[in-house]
């Protein structure tokens, strides 16, 4: 039996913290997401350079951060840049299941068998498997996988959570973020490359 689809959009942008900051901050002040796509817009908050660009990475923006709840959305303005990148990275797993899948199967587990290096043949060998499972993956062309690669190993990198050599790097988990995801799914936990969740005790 086939698995739900796959969105693999998430190549509209990288982990866009800067602006989800923003956006995140202006739904606190108007509480409507339309309303934020709007001002955003009209406003050119996102300093796009073309209408189009400004759109689709509102849209994108907005698409993950309507994953996150209230209390999260409030750390994610207030916390510091080290907590705002591990609640963009939930957000983004939460909004796209093949990136959590990635994290919770690739990422979380090579980090707990003690192998740092994330190559591109775990990747490709993740896609793979995956394959035989959703035909929309059978279908992207390899530019298109090569391309999936690429954003997924920047965003990565932009959370935090790879070196520029490819090398994984422990998260250490805010005692704010952990006990926000705790209040809601524990198991977000496992989207990070961490030991033993349930003992995710840090100072920001």
């Amino acid at each position: 039996m086939e698995s739900a689809r796959y969105r693999l959009s998430f190549t509209a942008g990288g982990l866009l913290q800067q602006e989800s900051v923003q956006l995140a901050q202006l739904y606190l002040d108007l509480k409507d997401w339309t309303a934020v796509r709007d001002k955003a817009l009209s406003d050119n908050i996102l300093q796009a350079r073309t209408v189009n660009t400004s759109k689709r990475f509102c849209r994108e923006i907005i698409s993950r951060l309507k994953m996150l709840s209230s209390g999260e959305l409030d750390l994610l303005v207030q916390g510091s840049i080290q907590e705002q990148a591990q609640l963009l990275w939930v957000s983004l797993c939460r909004r796209y299941q093949f990136i959590a899948d990635f994290a919770v199967e690739v990422l979380h587990e090579k980090h707990r068998g003690l192998q740092p290096d994330l190559q591109h043949a775990d990747f490709d060998s993740f896609f793979n498997h995956k394959s035989e499972w959703h035909s929309e993956l059978e279908a992207i062309k390899p530019s298109t996988r090569n391309k999936l690669r690429q954003v997924l190993f920047k965003i990565l990198q932009d959370a935090d959570l790879l070196s520029g050599a490819y090398t994984i790097t422990p998260a250490l988990i805010s005692p704010r973020v952990d006990e926000l995801l705790k209040q809601g799914n524990a198991q977000d936990l496992l989207l990070f490359p961490v030991n033993d969740p349930e003992q995710q005790r840090r100072t920001p």
